[in-house]
């Protein structure tokens, strides 16, 4: 009878250290389970800082400076001295054509002068001898005046002449054709052998001198565009930024897009290329104090836009109002206020009353 009862008590003993083992690792795992729950996130402090208000467009590069260049002279191309993709100078020789018809014009024109010179020249004989003879009052004062009349048109007929051969000489300079601008020739219209009439087109030349870029911004912002406002501009033809203003706005909205056409000069920038697609920003004005935040950490939920408070370990929903974008940060117009520490990495999965782990 003891033995038995010896090995109930045993069994007794057995049981309640089983049962209390159990219990602690009930409670372990229960707060294994509470710490699962909390979320990892990184957080950050709202500060106000000034930060520029822009707008951004995509737009194109239109070239101001592109001449064609035309025949001034008729006559038949001996030479052309470029091709397509060439830089060319202002001033250098593009094509020569034929000046053996101004070299005869200015021979007989010369010849002209040269004929008339003697003419006058004996007509001053005439009147010297008249005046001498008048003095003499062996011939009238009216001989003398019709001499020196015929003498005056002689002059005349002389300076016509020499006028003449002026211009022969300008219009065979004109056979020499020059590029009018620094460029690269776009476009070559004529061949050796070619006979050009005054007005035929012979090369086409792109200046980058100077260019314009036109910026499609949308409709609801043109009150706030105005002539002189800042623009930056980038290209991917090019690794260089230029900072220039806005030199005129369209009057007219386009009616297929409903943009305003903003335009901005591009001056002296030799590795822009005309045609070419333009990134333009537009200084509209400076915030001084914004209170900006990480786009990441606004999350949109059935209440609206919100972003997630961390307290005491824990996240509590605010519900805020947004208002300006720029480099991934987002402006915050009401909800919160400065210094309070908010959700960055992980505000999406969180709702409000999250525990949360601060992580870095």
């Amino acid at each position: 009878m003891q033995n038995i009862y010896t090995c109930l008590v045993l069994a007794l003993f057995v049981a309640m250290s089983a049962g209390c083992g159990n219990n602690d690792s009930a409670s372990k795992d229960k707060e294994a389970s509470n710490s699962a729950k909390a979320t990892l996130v990184t957080v950050t402090t709202i500060k106000k800082q000034a930060v520029e208000i822009t707008e951004e467009a995509i737009g194109t590069l239109e070239v101001l400076i592109d001449p064609t260049v035309a025949a001034e002279v008729a006559g038949r191309v001996v030479k052309v001295h470029a091709s397509p993709g060439e830089q060319v100078k202002q001033g250098q020789l593009l094509a020569t054509i034929d000046a053996a018809d101004f070299t005869m014009q200015r021979n007989e024109a010369q010849a002209e002068v040269s004929r008339i010179q003697a003419l006058l020249e004996n007509q001053a004989k005439i009147v010297a001898r008249n005046q001498a003879l008048v003095d003499k009052k062996f011939i009238s004062q009216n001989v003398v005046d019709n001499d020196k009349a015929q003498q005056n048109v002689l002059q005349q007929q002389l300076e016509a002449a020499k006028a003449r051969v002026g211009s022969i000489n300008h219009n065979s300079s004109k056979t020499r054709v020059v590029s009018p601008v620094n460029g690269t020739v776009e476009t070559r219209l004529v061949s050796a052998g070619d006979y050009l009439k005054v007005g035929d087109p012979i090369m086409q030349i792109i200046s980058k001198q100077k260019l314009r870029a036109h910026l499609p911004f949308p409709e609801h912002i043109g009150a706030k565009l105005k002539p002189g406002l800042k623009v930056r501009l980038t290209t991917p033809t090019s690794s260089s930024k230029v900072e220039t203003v806005i030199h005129e706005l369209k009057p007219l909205i386009a009616e297929g897009s409903r943009t305003v056409d903003v335009i901005a000069d591009v001056v002296n920038q030799s590795d822009w290329q005309p045609g070419a697609t333009v990134n333009g920003t537009v200084v509209l004005g400076e915030e001084s104090s914004a209170l900006m935040i990480p786009e990441q950490s606004l999350v949109l939920r059935p209440a609206g836009e919100v972003v997630y408070v961390v307290r005491d370990g824990m996240a509590y929903q605010a519900v805020v109002k947004t208002g300006y974008r720029k480099n991934g940060l987002i402006e915050l117009l009401e909800g919160l206020q400065p210094d309070a520490t908010i959700v960055v990495d992980g505000a999406g999965f969180l709702t409000d009353k999250t525990p949360v782990t601060i992580t870095k």
